[in-house]
């Protein structure tokens, strides 16, 4: 099942945010990945259930990440 890479502001007060969704994998591998996509970034984040948000507009950066390490990405 593909990744969904899509920047989201709702509910943010116009905040832009960078949500990684549909991850399939245990929650150890999810946050492993979401310390390295903020190093990436150089930018802060959270994750939760099966979604990682980054703070910022990173889209590009994210989507060219997840594919070098061999994700599916939408």
């Amino acid at each position: 099942m593909a990744i969904n890479v899509k920047l989201d502001t709702s509910g943010r007060r116009g905040k832009t945010v960078t949500m990684i969704t549909n991850i399939q994998h245990n929650p150890q591998v999810i946050e492993k990945l979401e310390k390295q996509l903020k190093q990436k970034c150089g930018a802060g984040g959270t994750s939760y259930a099966k979604t990682i948000e980054i703070q910022g507009d990173h889209v590009d950066k994210v989507r060219a990440y997840l594919q070098d390490e061999g994700y599916d990405v939408k």
